[in-house]
């Protein structure tokens, strides 16, 4: 078992297939020593997670598990990753993070959305996951979901 692998079998975390893209592209691209992983959802066993805006109204997607659910988009990222490049251990770094929110109007808090992703990669790659990240407010995104990360990855030679 690899390093990466190792850790994330220490924090819970198991890896399932890519998600499945839902139009016309693919999970990851390994461009060089550069993985670009697709924008992913929170999706799990092809299910979304929750749908909504994230905010404090009613019915609204909570902060706290809108972070919950950049980590899963992050995790189902990681499985991308893997899809392209087979070892884990090949990441020399994780280079930048793109987070989306479709948040109520007003909501400003898509940084500590995202942090959900950033933290998990963190934990995973610790030095070498800490990125340049941007986290974006949007209109919608795709199924209804409340967040996309996406990813990009700096990789050794296989």
């Amino acid at each position: 078992m690899s390093r990466v692998e190792q850790r994330l079998s220490e924090l819970g975390i198991e890896l399932a297939q890519p998600v499945a893209p839902l139009a016309a592209y693919v999970p990851a691209v390994l461009d060089g020593d550069r993985v670009w992983v697709s924008g992913q959802l929170p999706l799990v066993g092809g299910e979304l997670l929750a749908k909504g805006l994230v905010g404090n109204g009613p019915g609204s997607v909570s902060v706290e598990r809108a972070c919950e659910l950049a980590r899963q988009c992050a995790i189902n990222g990681l499985a991308a990753l893997r899809s392209v490049v087979g070892d884990l251990d090949r990441v020399v770094r994780v280079v930048k993070v793109v987070g989306y929110v479709v948040g109520e109007p007003g909501f400003t808090g898509q940084p500590a959305v995202i942090d959900g992703a950033s933290k998990l990669l963190q934990e995973v790659f610790q030095d070498a996951g800490r990125h340049a990240r941007s986290a974006v407010g949007v209109a919608g995104l795709p199924l209804g979901s409340p967040v996309e990360v996406e990813l990009v990855f700096s990789v050794s030679p296989a």
